[in-house]
């Protein structure tokens, strides 16, 4: 853990600077078709900042895990300010925040990301705020990861715990264009939120899916008739549009992938979301055109 902050530091410059795709062709690039360019987005992004990050646990030599959630939010706020510059500054009226839950007891991360909640309208909108938005989300997110793997104590995250509590009051906004993305690797596990009813819990982990059988070829049936899933969620979120990046399955089960794939779509479309994808934990160039899409691309 010595040479940590040097990685991530290194690492953002990388990112930054070795994108598959060359900023000055961005800027040039046209915005999809179906994007209404008068649309206000609503950005939110859940960070999971558990073990799944800790390059001790879960090494990868190609590139570490927080390596690619930084470049995926990278990919994001490159796609936000696409967004705004799209825009004439009387039109601008967007919002882009990122989250945990629950929060770092680092004091520092928690006000990092209170710093990285970026409200612009016509009141405050400027091209060197434009061009300073990727820079900033680069430098702060990395100083989280930093953080979170130097203490290396790794609190969990209740992705679930937020949906029920959180997301209706502090990711929708009336007449706007609510993105939820989550960063992930699909599985949910916090100590203080294991409920199970029935066949459905507030949490999945591989433990849980071969205990339920579900590591046969025949799990889907198993969803299928036993019920298996999350736990409900009583919420509408049809206003709500989710990308969730960075799925990492077990490969002890060759069925794992899909069978968090199915519990997080069933609890999904439960909450009438609408718009949502589940996307692996590939590497950011090759992230980068569907993260773009996903958000300047309004569905039908």
């Amino acid at each position: 853990m010595k040479n940590i902050s040097k990685t991530i530091v290194m690492t953002a410059l990388l990112v930054s600077v070795f994108s598959c795709k060359q900023d000055s062709d961005k800027e040039e690039k046209e915005i999809p078709t179906k994007t209404s360019v008068i649309e206000n987005y609503n950005i939110s992004l859940l960070l999971d900042l558990s073990d799944r990050i800790s390059i001790d646990k879960n090494p990868n030599p190609t590139m570490q895990y927080y390596q690619r959630d930084l470049g995926y939010i990278k990919s994001v706020s490159e796609a936000f300010t696409q967004h705004l510059k799209s825009k004439r500054i009387r039109q601008i009226d967007d919002r882009m925040q990122l989250f945990f839950n629950p929060e770092p007891l680092d004091p520092e991360i928690n006000t990092i990301a209170r710093n990285l909640r970026i409200t612009i309208d016509k009141n405050n909108a400027s091209k060197d705020l434009l061009n300073s938005i990727n820079a900033s989300y680069a430098t702060k997110t990395s100083k989280i990861y930093e953080s979170a793997l130097k203490d290396n104590k790794y609190i969990g995250s209740d992705i679930w715990s937020f949906f029920d509590n959180k997301v209706k009051d502090q990711c929708i906004e009336n007449k706007y264009r609510n993105i939820l993305i989550i960063l992930t690797d699909g599985y949910m596990f916090y100590e203080s939120t294991v409920i199970k009813e029935k066949n459905r819990t507030t949490f999945i982990t591989p433990e849980l899916i071969r205990k339920n059988g579900l590591n046969t070829q025949d799990w889907e049936q198993k969803i299928k008739d036993q019920d298996f899933g999350f736990i409900k969620i009583n919420t509408d979120l049809s206003n709500l549009e989710v990308l969730v990046l960075g799925i990492n399955p077990s490969k002890i089960n060759p069925y794992e992938e899909k069978v968090i794939k199915a519990y997080w779509t069933k609890w999904f479309t439960e909450m009438n979301i609408k718009h949502f994808e589940i996307k692996n934990a590939d590497l950011p160039c090759n992230m980068e055109k569907i993260i773009e899409d996903f958000i300047l691309t309004k569905a039908e």
